[in-house]
């Protein structure tokens, strides 16, 4: 009688002992949890998407997803001796995402609201997985993070300090410079310091790959923190660097060199040289990798399994909380509607007086509009309020493409802005952005504020706080954003005095407007 072969086993084994079916509920759980979330926050997905598509600065958000996952893959051996279970105490933290996200919503801010929703994907790991497994591959996880197009913010100080840094450099040399804001004027042209010289970019992009190389090229935390330190503080100077090697091409040149295209080309071979020269220095002090510790293949067994029921009513309830901020922020919209507002009770104590400037903020449509020059005696000023109701993602009162100017405006430039107490002598405080723009027409000076849930501020964040709170208890999210403007001579403080007379004898009548609507506009 012819010996039997012995039959295949019906369930596959990988290589270390343990079935790979009993991976499959696992799996799927945590791609059903991850695919319920990318489509209940679709929008948000596009709207980061969009701004990848937008922004060269940004585009490197495409490799996030693959260089954390290749991450991933890179530990597959390790991560077979981790057990999977659900760990439901995560779901706090993914509430607590969801809640960051509503509130970002309500307050419109964009960023907050992406992260919100790219921390609901590592955060799905942890609760359908489980901790152990999240702790392992926690670097790759908060990877992701990286993928938010997070960084404009830093845009003003960047440029304040290129351009601090490039006439400290030119003084240095022996070259005379006035400095106007970002503006710079040298015997032999002029220079400006503009977004795309910020080193917003070199920034971004050290940061990025130095997050990516002190994980691979290190093992302890003091060398990581110490290598991302030098990641963030080498691209800012070498940023001044490259700013003042342009000017002084320029300048010896006679304005033919550096002045156009070429001097963008310059500026990146000169960060690539700088930052190869970091990474070269780094790898100096590269560290082997931790060798992986043996495990036997019977204690793999059964460290895998779970039961699919588990795995599958963790999926749920990551879908359910991530269902419930779209849940409630629709509920919240159903009575909402865009009302008309009209501004047309307010009445000015200065008498009206033909436009002596043809400036306007380059800022979001807004529900209502209402701007006057006024006159009192030989002053001159101008007053305007813009009036936001409902509005539609990143066109509110408070956003980051807000600004006094638009891109590359060709009229105006703007000195640096500072804040400071607008409010004449016994009057109640308040507190302003002040900002001097020259003009071919005239300069002027521009004081701006906020005005949310019947409060005057300057600070975007603070305002953005209030808007959040009035939305969510009052079911109103009306906002507006004030100018007062004068013609800026050779005397700052008398054009300060100037405006501070025009908010002492006006700001009432506006105030008084401006609760009216927000009393019109509350949920009855």
């Amino acid at each position: 009688m012819a010996a039997q072969l012995p039959q295949a086993p019906l369930v596959a084994e990988r290589a270390g002992g343990v079935p790979a079916a009993s991976l499959l509920a696992p799996l799927l759980a945590l791609g059903a949890a991850l695919a319920a979330i990318c489509v209940l926050y679709l929008d948000t997905a596009r709207s980061i998407v969009a701004i990848w598509n937008s922004s060269e600065t940004y585009a490197h958000g495409y490799l996030i997803l693959p260089l954390a996952l290749w991450l991933v893959w890179q530990r597959r051996a390790m991560l077979e001796a981790v057990p999977l279970r659900p760990y439901w105490p995560g779901l706090a933290l993914l509430l607590a995402c969801v809640a960051a996200w509503l509130l970002a919503v309500l307050a419109d801010v964009q960023v907050v609201r992406q992260y919100a929703f790219v921390a609901l994907l590592p955060i799905a790991v942890l609760v359908v997985l489980g901790r152990p497994l999240a702790t392992a591959i926690a670097f790759a996880l908060l990877f992701l993070l990286l993928a938010v197009p997070f960084g404009d913010v830093f845009i003003a100080p960047l440029i304040d300090f290129t351009a601090r840094f490039t006439v400290w450099a030119l003084q240095l040399s022996g070259i005379p410079v006035l400095r106007e804001g970002a503006n710079l004027t040298l015997p032999s042209g002029n220079w400006s310091v503009v977004d795309a010289c910020s080193g917003e970019r070199y920034l971004i992009a050290s940061f990025t790959l130095g997050c990516l190389y002190a994980y691979l090229s290190y093992r302890s935390l003091g060398r990581r923190l110490l290598f991302l330190i030098v990641a963030v503080v080498v691209p800012i100077i070498a940023n001044g660097l490259r700013a003042y090697m342009i000017v002084m091409i320029g300048h010896l040149s006679g304005m033919t060199l550096a002045v156009g295209i070429d001097h963008i080309i310059y500026g990146w071979l000169f960060f690539g040289l700088v930052m190869w020269l970091v990474y070269a220095v780094g790898g100096r002090w590269r560290e082997e990798p931790a060798v992986a510790a043996t495990v036997s293949p019977s204690r793999l067994v059964g460290t895998h399994g779970g039961r699919a029921a588990g795995f599958g009513l963790a999926a749920l309830a990551v879908a359910l909380c991530a269902l419930s901020g779209p849940a409630l922020l629709a509920l919240d919209r159903l009575d909402q509607g865009q009302a008309a507002v009209e501004l047309d009770g307010i009445r000015p104590v200065w008498r009206a007086a033909p436009a002596f400037t043809d400036w306007q903020a380059a800022y979001a449509t807004p529900a209502a509009r209402w701007s006057q020059a006024l006159a009192d005696g030989t002053d001159r000023a101008a007053l305007s309020v813009l009036y936001y109701r409902h509005s539609a993602p990143g066109k509110g009162a408070v956003n980051s493409e807000n600004r006094l100017l638009q891109r590359k405006d060709p009229l105006w430039a703007a000195g640096a802005s500072t804040t400071v107490n607008a409010a004449a002598p016994g009057a109640t405080t308040l507190r302003v952005r002040e900002t001097a723009l020259r003009g071919r027409g005239g300069d002027v000076l521009v004081w701006q504020w906020y005005w949310v849930d019947g409060r005057f501020l300057a600070n975007d964040y603070a305002a953005k706080l209030l808007q959040a709170k009035s939305a969510l208890l009052r079911g109103n999210d009306d906002g507006a954003v004030l100018f007062a403007v004068t013609p800026l001579g050779d005397n700052l403080a008398a054009a300060r005095a100037v405006l501070q007379r025009l908010l002492a004898d006006n700001l009432a009548a506006l105030e008084q407007e401006l609760a009216r609507k927000r009393r019109q506009g509350d949920r009855r």
